[in-house]
């Protein structure tokens, strides 16, 4: 999976970009993964996401479905922040503006979603 051909987009806020995230994702970087990550983004353009991958196909769904591999949560500009690389996802994560349950599982797919 050679994840340097991820296309990078414009992001509006938070909802756009996990909801579309389907639509933007090659079905070839789907291959031989399973995760289900959910994402609770606070404030407006945000919300509670479970983005699963699994069987080739990935699904966004606007509310928690099934146990996640990993939670990430933050604020809506901050998350924002971090997808449009005004935010390093490090300090964002020292600094409590980011938080992840399951970091090993966030390093493998963060790519995968555009997230680093």
């Amino acid at each position: 999976m050679d994840l340097s051909k991820i296309p990078k987009l414009t992001i509006n806020n938070a909802k756009d970009f996990i909801t579309t995230l389907p639509l933007t994702v090659n079905p070839d970087f789907l291959k031989d993964v399973d995760t289900n990550f959910h994402f609770d983004i606070e404030g407006d353009g945000g919300g509670q996401f479970s983005v699963i991958v699994k069987d080739n196909k990935m699904e966004v769904f606007e509310h928690f479905e099934g146990e996640p591999k990993c939670k990430v949560t933050a604020k809506e500009k901050n998350f924002t922040a971090l997808l449009r690389g005004e935010l390093n996802p490090m300090m964002a994560v020292f600094t409590g503006k980011l938080k992840i349950t399951n970091t090993a599982e966030i390093m493998k797919y963060a790519k995968l979603f555009g997230i680093i």
